[in-house]
């Protein structure tokens, strides 16, 4: 099984220009790394257009391949939507790359809506030539918002080889899911992976899904890898933090067949004093103060570096 690392593992570090593409590629290959993700989603501090990367010429697409290829890494690529628009531009960047697989998702947060599947499965069917043509496989996430079930109606719509699941572990707890639950459903669908490790928390009197370190949470991350090694057929794993970060709960309590705080959904405390930051505002701590932010990106370099020991920790127990 191979491992990857996915570029909003250093969220911090691209949001505030400490890390470019290249500069990720080599972080990787200095963990021991076998491959990349490449989100190329706007946000904050980063390309408008592109996400971490810079822009989508070729000549500099090349630089970013060539990269990649000098350390034997494999490449994957993040992006969102269904849309013909989204999909084309993320292929065209897929290509460059030399990069076999992209994850998407199907609705911007929070904005969950049953009504739009038959245009979303439509959509997906349009794409099929383009993806054949290219041999580059879509998958598709479970991405808060969406249970295991419905990702899998989606895929099991479509019909085709070239579009698949996107296996989150620990997104489903955000529609009230039991990880193992999504994980044993996803599996046999999955094209692709993000692991992670999650705990409950509170935001004032809020409930909200906090990412920790792998290992450190609440999920049971030995029983979701042997599930990926023994149900899927994906070689690649591919490691998503998401630390600082915090969401809210997405979808009405027990969506996901989850109703009490109790076993992965206890809640504990917050990884960092709420006195301070609290977790909805882990994400952006350059909004609070310089000194939360520089606490918080050495929380992430840390998350990272314990988060890979664990994953090639289990790769060896169960590989």
């Amino acid at each position: 099984m191979k491992l990857g690392l996915e570029t909003e593992s250093y969220h911090l570090f691209f949001q505030q220009g400490a890390m470019d593409i290249f500069g990720f590629i080599s972080k990787a290959n200095e963990l021991g790394l076998d491959g990349v993700e490449i989100n190329i989603i706007p946000d904050e501090g980063l390309h408008p257009e592109f996400g971490v990367l810079s822009s989508d010429s070729p000549e500099y697409l090349k630089k970013v391949r060539s990269a990649i290829e000098a350390h034997g890494l494999y490449c994957e690529i993040d992006t969102r939507f269904t849309t013909p628009k989204a999909i084309n531009k993320a292929v065209e960047i897929a290509s460059a790359l030399n990069a076999d697989i992209i994850r998407t998702y199907m609705f911007r947060r929070g904005e969950y809506a049953p009504s739009a599947y038959p245009t979303i499965v439509e959509q997906l069917k349009s794409l099929i030539p383009l993806l054949k043509k290219h041999r580059i496989r879509l998958a598709i996430e479970n991405h808060e918002d969406e249970t295991a079930d419905e990702i899998i109606d989606i895929v099991e719509a479509v019909d085709s080889v070239w579009v698949g699941a996107h296996c989150d572990i620990g997104n489903g707890m955000m529609a009230w899911e039991e990880p193992i639950d999504t994980v044993s459903k996803l599996a046999p669908y999955a094209y692709s992976t993000h692991f992670k490790d999650h705990i409950i928390t509170l935001n004032g009197d809020e409930l909200v899904v906090c990412g920790v370190p792998v290992g450190e949470g609440s999920i049971d991350i030995d029983a979701c890898f042997k599930t990926l090694v023994d149900r899927s057929g994906v070689t690649r794993i591919n490691i998503e933090t998401c630390f600082p970060y915090a969401s809210r709960f997405a979808r009405p309590k027990g969506t996901g067949g989850v109703n009490e705080l109790k076993g992965t959904f206890a809640v504990k405390p917050a990884p960092f004093d709420k006195t301070k930051i609290k977790p909805l505002e882990y994400y952006y701590p350059g909004k609070i103060s310089q000194t939360l932010l520089h606490e918080l990106m050495d929380a992430q370099e840390r998350c990272v570096q314990v988060s890979v020991q664990t994953l090639k920790d289990l790769r060896q127990k169960y590989c």
